[in-house]
């Protein structure tokens, strides 16, 4: 799964460890779901999308491999 989490944590700039705290998990999971070694819950796709302050679909895109 495609992600837009850096570029918008730069935009927000936010680090990886403050978003690790808003969302309530370890830095290395925000690493991971960045490069695409992890998918995230639902519950934290959503928990991400309210810190970003957009929809689930604005970060995270299935790739065509997995339509």
């Amino acid at each position: 799964m495609k992600n837009r989490i850096k570029i918008l944590r730069a935009e927000k700039n936010i680090s990886q460890d403050d978003l690790a705290k808003l969302v309530d998990v370890s830095r290395q999971t925000i690493n991971a779901i960045e490069n695409g070694k992890f998918n995230p819950s639902v519950r934290l796709a959503l928990k991400m999308s309210k810190v970003f302050g957009c929809s689930i679909e604005d970060i995270f895109q299935l790739e065509e491999n997995e339509k």
